[in-house]
């Protein structure tokens, strides 16, 4: 159920067959990773981005720090600043590009965390805000986003997953590393803290087992990759960056398993897709740092 106020278009798996033809296949069925076909056409008519909640536009106008840590958290906000010590040469922050939420009551925990905690409740609120630093990964949860859709959006994909695929529920966390090495690279910002949601719904931890499986041992050498990836500087643009993204996960990846020569090849014909859809228009800014 929609609540009142709200405009949207319902796409279903038919639909993204005909509007992305054989591309179609980067989309991933029977997942929640299909979310991702969402970021790919959302617009209002005027084509701007889609509005999002109060915190979360708060979180994406405001600059990120992520090359020097403030122990007040974001410096940004109301009642805080930089502290002693830190550069002035730095205070004037990078663009936010993701703001990534928190939430009450139900934790996103994975099936195994699941299983022995079934009855665990987060209840503490922390009224803060922070950026994630440079060089650091994070678990990216879906659940309560927002990105600035011209500064990163051809990065949120969230790879293959479900339906005929060895894995699931690694998704948007495959969409996070993806997006924190590009944001790194190109001088963007990531932000977790505010807002908090409240989830209600537990997932069945052992359905998520078996979704999960593979990706419990593979997370053990796919972080390191995305620890050691390295763009080169001729990557200015998010679509550049991720296509030689894909390249290295081919590379180096797909000795772990052969699904991950399938998900370089989906996540460049994603950036296909999304260029296609996405084309610029007059006047339009290119993200990264040809901006």
């Amino acid at each position: 159920k929609v609540p009142p106020g709200f405009d949207y278009e319902l796409y279903n798996r038919n639909d993204i067959n005909k509007i992305l033809g054989p591309k179609a296949s980067c989309i991933s069925f029977k997942d929640s990773a299909c979310r991702c076909f969402g970021y790919m056409v959302a617009k209002d008519p005027s084509g701007k981005a889609v509005n999002a909640l109060e915190q979360h536009i708060k979180n994406l106008l405001c600059p990120s720090t992520p090359f020097f840590f403030n122990t007040l958290y974001d410096p940004f906000r109301e009642g805080a600043d930089f502290v002693r010590g830190y550069p002035f040469s730095l205070r004037e922050g990078v663009p936010t590009a993701v703001s990534h939420g928190l939430w009450l009551n139900i934790p996103d925990y994975d099936a195994p965390t699941q299983l022995v905690k079934p009855l665990e409740r987060n209840t503490r609120f922390v009224d803060a805000v922070l950026t994630i630093p440079k060089g650091t990964l994070f678990p990216m949860c879906g659940m309560n986003l927002a990105f600035d859709r011209d500064l990163i959006g051809p990065a949120m994909y969230f790879g293959l997953m479900g339906d005929g695929q060895p894995i699931g529920r690694y998704d948007d966390m495959w969409a996070g590393w993806c997006i924190k090495v590009i944001c790194d690279h190109l001088g963007l910002g990531v932000k977790t803290g505010l807002p908090y949601i409240y989830h209600s719904k537990a997932s069945n931890p052992f359905v998520n087992l078996r979704k999960e499986y593979k990706g419990i041992f593979w997370q053990e050498e796919i972080i390191p990759f995305f620890q050691q990836a390295v763009l080169p500087k001729d990557c200015t643009t998010v679509q550049k960056c991720y296509v030689e993204l894909a390249k290295q996960v081919k590379e180096k990846l797909s000795k772990v398993d052969p699904y991950f020569d399938k998900l370089a090849d989906a996540m460049v014909t994603w950036i296909k897709a999304w260029d296609e859809l996405n084309p610029p228009t007059a006047g339009s800014v290119p993200n990264g740092k040809a901006a």
